[in-house]
Order: C-alpha cells, then sequence, then structure tokens
C-alpha cells in the first residue's frame, strides 16, 4: 500500500479505552476497510493505533472507530506521515 497517495496516522488515545474491547472492535471495523496496520494497548493505559492507507479510506476508518468507541476516549494524540507499505494487514499486537 506504499505510494505518495497513501498517508499513515499514528494516534495515541487515551481515556477508559482498555478493557472495553477497543482494539476488537478496531480490528472488526479494519476489516471493512482498505487499510493496514495494528492497534496495541499501552503499559500506561492509553491505545496506540497506527494505520495506513489512502486518505479517505484512513479518515472513514477512524470515523468509525470514533463513533463506536468516542465515549470511552478523552484524548487523542494524531501524527500523520507519508505511508511505508510495510503492513500486509490490520492487527492486534500484543
Amino acid at each position: 500500500m506504499a505510494g505518495k497517495e497513501n498517508e499513515q496516522r499514528e494516534i495515541y488515545y487515551s481515556g477508559r479505552v482498555q478493557g472495553i474491547g477497543f482494539r476488537y472492535t478496531a480490528r472488526a471495523i479494519a476489516a471493512g476497510h482498505r487499510v493496514t496496520g495494528f492497534v496495541r494497548n499501552l503499559p500506561d493505559g492509553r491505545v496506540h493505533l497506527l494505520v495506513e492507507g489512502a486518505p479517505d479510506e484512513v479518515q472513514a476508518f477512524i470515523e468509525s472507530l470514533e463513533a463506536d468507541m468516542g465515549g470511552y476516549i478523552h484524548d487523542a494524540q494524531v501524527l500523520v506521515r507519508p505511508a511505508t507499505g510495510r503492513f500486509g494487514g490490520f492487527e492486534i499486537r500484543f
């Protein structure tokens, strides 16, 4: 999925985002979009999400995730970069 048209968004979600199915919801929603990357819990209680794809696909994925999980999210730190193309799919990392 590498290319100038694709982007990477790295998002650190904070709030009550662990122990509520956030990672599994992200993986399920990603299955409906042309995106790759991963989601994982961090030791400090945040969730780390890294997603790559066409900007409209990435945006639609994030909007769907935040629509489902928004009640648990208090803050999101977002970094946007060019896509690396290094991911073969979207997975939960442990």
